[in-house]
């Protein structure tokens, strides 16, 4: 038995593969194929575009896929949502699908839209939004470039940003969010109710969680003299609780923690400062909680 897996081409494809790395599995792609090798013999991938996955997770040609909440909404999709996986090709976090008009525009709020014509590629969710803040305006669908539309091709836009520095390059806007997404692990509702697959699925949840969890962390250890533990303690952040452990000689001890690796920097030389030895700063693939 296999697990059929769609892996998001495009904009989340590297950071996908990457993630799975994280979590213990190899993935290969290449240009001349749409099914990557990986290393699981229990598990077959295909790349699938983000924006049909869910259909296809739907239909049961899939059992399982990675795409954004996004594209579930907007496709109206009846799927079980695994698990979320808040990881974006930049930030690792959440994006935003905004509502955006020009610079130089009067516009300030969706209902100043009425009649106007709206850009984007999110055409049935962006239609929900409008009709919930009663508004009437043409949707129509983008192919692309939708930033360069305004105020020509279209009035307003809603497009996808994790920062705004696109929106803003074009002298754009954002007057409101109409939803926000991250990437989540989805499963046919069939599929997850086979055990076997549901398993297979439960402990690839729990390593690419385990992969998120270690995301932007490193761990550290050091061995420090016991006269000198509280001290070395008190230059670790508070909320940390570290591993101690005696050493051979009993008048040295170990100190194994896990820190924001923005932090390390300024931590390690005041560790040392301290009176820690033997510092160790090591990558982390995965934490699971």
């Amino acid at each position: 038995m296999k697990l059929k897996l769609g892996i998001p081409k495009g904009s989340l494809e590297n950071a996908t593969i990457d993630l799975f790395r994280r979590a213990g599995f190899s993935i290969t792609t290449s240009s001349r194929s749409y099914f990557p090798g990986i290393d699981d013999p229990e598990v077959e991938c295909m790349l699938i575009r983000a924006q049909e996955m869910a259909r296809y997770v739907e239909d049961g040609i899939l059992d399982a896929g990675l795409t954004g909440r996004d594209w579930i909404e907007e496709n109206a999709a009846d799927v079980v949502a695994v698990a979320d996986l808040i990881y974006a090709k930049q930030s690792f976090g959440k994006v935003r699908w905004v509502l955006a008009v020009p610079e130089a525009s009067e516009f300030r709020t969706a209902k100043d839209l009425q009649g106007k014509i709206i850009a984007t590629e999110l055409v049935a969710t962006t239609k929900r939004y409008l009709a919930a803040h009663g508004v009437t305006a043409k949707v129509e669908f983008s192919w692309g470039a939708t930033e360069v539309k305004p105020p020509v091709l279209a009035d307003a836009i809603v497009e996808v940003t994790e920062t705004g520095s696109s929106l803003r390059a074009n002298k754009l806007k954002i007057i409101d969010t109409v939803l926000e997404s991250n990437t989540q692990l989805i499963a046919n509702r069939e599929s997850w109710k086979d055990s076997w697959k549901r398993r297979k699925l439960e402990d690839m949840r729990m390593l690419l969680e385990g992969a998120i969890n270690a995301l932007g962390k490193v761990g550290l250890m050091l061995n420090v003299h016991k006269k000198d533990l509280e001290a070395v303690l008190g230059v670790l952040p508070a909320l940390k609780r570290p591993t101690i452990s005696h050493l051979s000689d009993e008048e040295w001890l170990a100190v194994n923690t896990i820190l924001d690796e923005s932090t390390v920097r300024d931590i390690i030389p005041r560790l040392k400062q301290a009176g820690g030895q033997g510092i160790v700063e090591y990558p982390l693939n995965k934490i699971v909680l």
